[in-house]
């Protein structure tokens, strides 16, 4: 797998904001009009960007500052022209997320437009 050193930035700075629970690092990455959609245990959950953002800043003290497990695995990387599809594990929150990036390069920068996650059990 050959990854984008500009969609691995992404990737990352995504990351970081969730450790440092950063709705302004949320903000940064993610495309305005994008969705965040996915599984938790308890049943389907959907969202735009403030809201995610929201929910990310609201984990306080931070995963950062409570020495939370660090874990970011990109699996895979696809991309055609403007668009890229990027796979990844990550642990968040005490659980193993997979997610499923959309992402679109607008004005000559890479931005995730939607998220799909799955909890691994």
């Amino acid at each position: 797998m050959s990854i984008n050193s500009e969609i691995q930035d992404c990737v990352e700075r995504y990351y970081q904001a969730l450790r440092t629970s950063s709705p302004d690092g949320i903000r940064s990455v993610f495309h305005p009009n994008a969705r965040i959609t996915g599984y938790l245990p308890d049943g389907l959950h959907e969202m735009p960007v403030e809201e995610f953002a929201g929910f990310v800043e609201a984990q306080q003290p931070s995963p950062d500052d409570a020495g939370a497990e660090r874990m970011l695995e990109i699996l895979s990387c696809e991309v055609a022209g403007e668009t890229a599809g990027v796979r990844l594990r990550e642990s968040y929150l005490g659980m193993v997320f997979i997610d499923t990036f959309s992402m679109l390069r607008v004005d000559g920068q890479w931005w995730i437009y939607n998220k799909l996650f799955h909890v691994e059990q």
